[in-house]
């Protein structure tokens, strides 16, 4: 394996965070803001680029960095490495409520596309770029835009999603069609499209969405329930038309006429 093999531990249920293991001299890299605690003998470095060990020198790490910033993320990442003798651990915490999804590299062919802030971090070794969306449709209205991220190697990453992540076998040609902010994964064989709601009533009336998006088997697809933008928005237009205090109560607003509110 090029990538460190680590071990690990999810805690938690609406708001998880990621335990993990360091032997001496192994490494985790993760998201600038994703760090919760860690071990004395843990050393913290921040570094350009996604920490893979791909080589090409100072042209190699700023192309790295040029890619983390197309996808939306920052200049650097961080490396967490043990350089104690015995084992320590380093943890890591979602953003937002939701789950984090651990994935086997290796045992899912080496490549998965996922939307755009969803990893969290990874064994050092594995690579964090870009995947340009060539399709046209795809890229103007599938919800991540032309460009998602692309975890490679053979180690330990680790993504997070909104709410609840079901996970989703699909057989060779087998279509599966979600809304298209609920993507948060699929492996390298999933064909990943974008299709207009038919009908003029629903697309204009049905609250949903003009679009959504198609998904082609074989391969694997993880699903959340809660996407980030969604929950924004909810909670943004709550602040804009609710009141102070006493939401939907009639003697909260019977006091607040009388308090001159």
């Amino acid at each position: 394996m090029n990538a460190h093999e680590i071990d690990f531990e999810i805690y938690g249920n609406e708001m998880q965070c990621v335990e993990i293991q360091l032997d001496q001299g192994e490494s985790v890299v993760a998201e600038a803001g994703s760090f919760m605690m860690m071990d004395q003998d843990i050393r913290m470095e921040t570094i350009f680029g996604d920490g893979s060990d791909n080589g090409g020198g100072l042209v190699g790490k700023l192309m790295g960095a040029g890619k983390r910033l197309l996808t939306g993320e920052g200049l650097f990442m961080t490396v967490f490495s043990n350089e104690g003798y015995n084992r320590q651990s380093v943890t890591f915490a979602s953003p937002y409520p939701g789950k984090i999804i651990p994935l086997d590299l290796q045992m899912l062919g080496g490549r998965i596309i996922c939307q755009k802030d969803s990893f969290l971090c990874a064994a050092k070794g594995v690579s964090v770029g870009i995947e340009f969306q060539r399709r046209l449709g795809t890229g103007f209205f599938g919800g991540e835009g032309f460009i998602m991220q692309k975890i490679e190697g053979d180690g330990l990453a680790f993504v997070h999603s909104g709410g609840l992540v079901l996970e989703k076998n699909l057989a060779p040609g087998e279509v599966l069609r979600l809304d298209t902010g609920c993507l948060v994964a699929m492996t390298a064989g999933v064909d990943y499209n974008i299709e207009f709601v038919k009908g003029v009533k629903s697309a204009l009336f049905g609250g949903e969405g003009l679009f959504f998006a198609t998904l082609r088997g074989p391969g694997k697809v993880w699903v959340q329930s809660l996407p980030f933008s969604r929950m924004a928005d909810r909670v943004l237009s709550a602040a804009r038309f609710s009141g102070r205090k006493d939401e939907g109560s009639i003697l909260g607003g019977l006091g607040n006429l009388f308090e001159g509110r």
